[in-house]
């Protein structure tokens, strides 16, 4: 009988659970990731200056629970990714993520009680596009999430269109043109030394 208690008990897990993903919607995803950041970046006994680090990391943890930082790469390096080993792929990927990181980390840390609207949803089999708007007393600015749905029926971010710019297609084009210039290994340097965008020094 006690055996048959917990496989029953398990079984009301794994459905309700299963239950809760097919019932998760690509704007559920996003207004539940822009929420914890929200919390967090509100959060009094993480502002102080000790705290600046901690705190960067829980914003890294949340954002990388629901972006696919592999489907980025992959897009962004477009057909330079296919000759890539498997090695190198995951390299890459730790680098963009890193890169991205840094990159947006001020941006994100800037947030000054700035409101989000949640304006849309188009669905198109397993890809979604949520469509936002980040609104001030001074700017209101389009920020439209791309999202795909994983074998698992999860839905992650793999881009994010901010006022009508790409921010996959953008690095595609800046990660293409130091390739064509100068060489994949290049393209690896900068990321590591935070210097892509930045002309090459003679």
């Amino acid at each position: 009988m006690r055996r048959l208690v917990q496989l029953l008990a398990v079984g009301l897990v794994v459905s309700a659970w299963s239950l809760s993903l097919a019932a998760e919607s690509p704007t559920d995803v996003v207004r539940t990731t822009i929420n914890e950041v929200i919390r967090i970046l509100n959060d009094d006994s993480l502002k102080a200056p000790a705290k600046l680090l901690p705190r960067r990391r829980m914003l890294e943890q949340v954002i990388a629970q629901r972006f696919d930082y592999a489907e980025m790469s992959k897009r962004a390096l477009a057909a330079n990714w296919t000759p890539l080993t498997n090695e190198q792929r995951d390299e890459f990927v730790d680098l963009f993520k890193a890169f991205l990181s840094d990159r947006y980390a001020s941006k994100i840390e800037g947030y000054s009680g700035e409101q989000v609207e949640y304006l849309s949803e188009r669905l198109e089999g397993q890809y979604a596009e949520v469509r936002t708007k980040l609104v001030s007393s001074k700017v209101e600015i389009p920020m439209d999430y791309r999202l795909m749905k994983n074998k698992g029926g999860r839905w992650y971010a793999y881009d994010i269109v901010v006022d009508g710019v790409s921010l996959v297609k953008n690095y595609r084009s800046q990660f293409t043109s130091i390739i064509r210039s100068y060489s994949y290994d290049e393209l690896v340097h900068r990321l590591r030394n935070r210097t892509v965008g930045e002309e090459k020094k003679a």
